[in-house]
């Protein structure tokens, strides 16, 4: 009997110490600090909801401290995704490691957690969707390898948020038409079909390659975030997210812009909805959630960080 028990007792702490089901990754009260990486979907200095920014209402959720370096229009690196604006690799690290050097960050790793959520641009127009020389397996490799470089200067917490489903989103939609973010003629219903693909295959890719390297990353606690499952449940089930005083809308947006054809000089056609009807949004403009989406957002990352069961969460680690 007694080797029964201490056979029982072995195998629980396996499980408690692999299952993200079983174990608590963080600690109540444990974090006190967040660090946001990414694009305009996580950017402070730029609001891309016409609003306040996710990562604020998460800081004002659980009482972190927020040290953002998300930056709109970023790739995780212009050495395979280009575009004119600061990437992950090539500006928003650097930034971060000169002011970790510099001293004007003084982050306890134990009480910090590392968020990173990037992908829109880097398959988007403009990048792989369009015709790109790197691939979807270099992206998603980038992408994983935030948790390397981060962990190797000793960072120990993290959350990598995977890509929305963007074939609903207006720009990429069946039904999308010229807009402030692509005005030549396209084929909407072959972008939105690429789109799609080029989703759920890179957020296949990311889990997979995260999984293979998590055990070998010693004390790190790696949650990865399900956003193309929140947000696919926002979509097909608003009743349950928006509470604006409008009738609830997935496919439209609160700020539209509707241009001619290959005419980008043309004044475009503008609709802008204001008040509280915003929240009945999922979308605020053609490539950015609303605020209201973003505070939905914020309430479930604000779960994981104060050590809370989240269903969109997965701990790999």
């Amino acid at each position: 009997m007694r080797l029964l028990q201490l056979v029982v007792f072995n195998l629980f702490a396996l499980l408690w110490g692999t299952s993200g089901s079983l174990a608590q990754r963080i600690r109540p009260r444990q974090i006190k600090n967040l660090v946001t990486f990414g694009d305009s979907f996580t950017s402070v200095d730029w609001s891309s909801n016409g609003g306040t920014p996710w990562p604020v209402y998460a800081a004002g959720y659980t009482g972190v401290s927020l040290f953002p370096y998300a930056k709109a229009g970023g790739t995780c690196s212009n050495n395979l995704t280009y575009r004119p604006f600061p990437p992950l690799f090539e500006s928003q690290l650097p930034l971060y490691f000169q002011e970790k050097k510099d001293g004007k960050l003084k982050l306890p790793q134990q009480e910090t957690f590392y968020f990173l959520w990037i992908g829109t641009n880097d398959v988007g127009a403009n990048a792989l969707l369009t015709g790109s020389e790197a691939s979807l397996a270099d992206v998603t490799s980038c992408m994983v390898n935030w948790v390397k470089v981060l962990y190797e200067s000793g960072a120990r917490n993290f959350i990598f948020q995977n890509m929305v489903p963007l074939e609903t989103i207006p720009l990429y939609a069946p039904d999308s038409y010229p807009n402030r973010y692509w005005t030549a003629e396209r084929n909407t219903t072959e972008w939105s079909v690429f789109m799609r693909e080029l989703v759920l295959s890179g957020n296949e890719l990311t889990k997979l390659k995260l999984q293979a390297l998590a055990p070998s990353l010693r004390d790190a606690k790696i949650a990865l975030f399900d956003s193309h499952s929140l947000f696919t449940d926002m979509y097909n089930h608003p009743s349950g997210y928006f509470n604006g005083t409008a009738p609830l809308n997935v496919t439209g947006m609160v700020d539209s812009c509707v241009y001619e054809l290959n005419a980008p000089d043309q004044p475009p056609s503008c609709t802008l909805v204001n008040g509280p009807d915003r929240d009945s949004y999922l979308w605020y403009d053609e490539l950015h959630p609303s605020e209201q989406a973003g505070r939905i957002v914020a309430r479930e990352i604000a779960q994981v960080v104060q050590g809370r069961e989240n269903r969109w969460t997965t701990w790999l680690r």
